[in-house]
């Protein structure tokens, strides 16, 4: 199991992490050059402040994909509120061009988009559940490493053991 993959805290272990992919207002692609590289700098800043982790990112003209390893304590809502939110605060005051463009002080759009990644598929975990047991002690931890197969073998081999 690797061990550095989790965050700890003192009665959690965790491993949560979150693709955000968010768009400038009316997809202006502004986001170029000096603002792209900035835009890019204040998130990773943003995030060492928060404790957040960015994991990989990519900046589009008008665009945003990124991918962040957080504590359980974040919602997505608060990530993306921290994130779009500081962000265009930060940028408008170092860029004046933003703020005739965007009079509104809104850079990004309303919404966004957010989906988990995870270490086991829906599959997996149906399958775990599925297959659990009422003896004490049975509790397994499934790390990424180990194959659907190996997975189902154990599984198989676990519900043979109890009959």
């Amino acid at each position: 199991m690797d061990k550095e993959r989790y965050q700890r805290g003192s009665h959690t272990v965790t491993d949560l992490k979150y693709h955000f992919v968010w768009k400038t207002k009316y997809s202006y692609g502004v986001l170029r050059d000096d603002v792209a590289l900035r835009v890019r700098d204040i998130i990773r800043e943003i995030c060492a402040e928060k404790g957040l982790q960015v994991v990989k990112g990519h900046i589009r003209p008008n665009h945003i994909h990124i991918l962040i390893s957080a504590p359980a304590y974040y919602s997505p809502a608060k990530i993306a509120q921290y994130l779009k939110g500081k962000s265009f605060y930060r940028l408008q005051r170092e860029f004046p061009s933003l703020q005739k463009r965007y009079w509104g002080r809104h850079l990004w759009s309303r919404g966004y988009f957010c989906s988990t990644v995870g270490a086991v598929t829906e599959e997996q975990i149906q399958q775990y559940i599925a297959n659990q047991s009422d003896e004490s002690g049975t509790f397994k931890v499934w790390d990424e490493t180990k194959s659907v197969e190996d997975t189902e073998r154990k599984l198989e081999s676990d519900s043979s053991e109890n009959l």
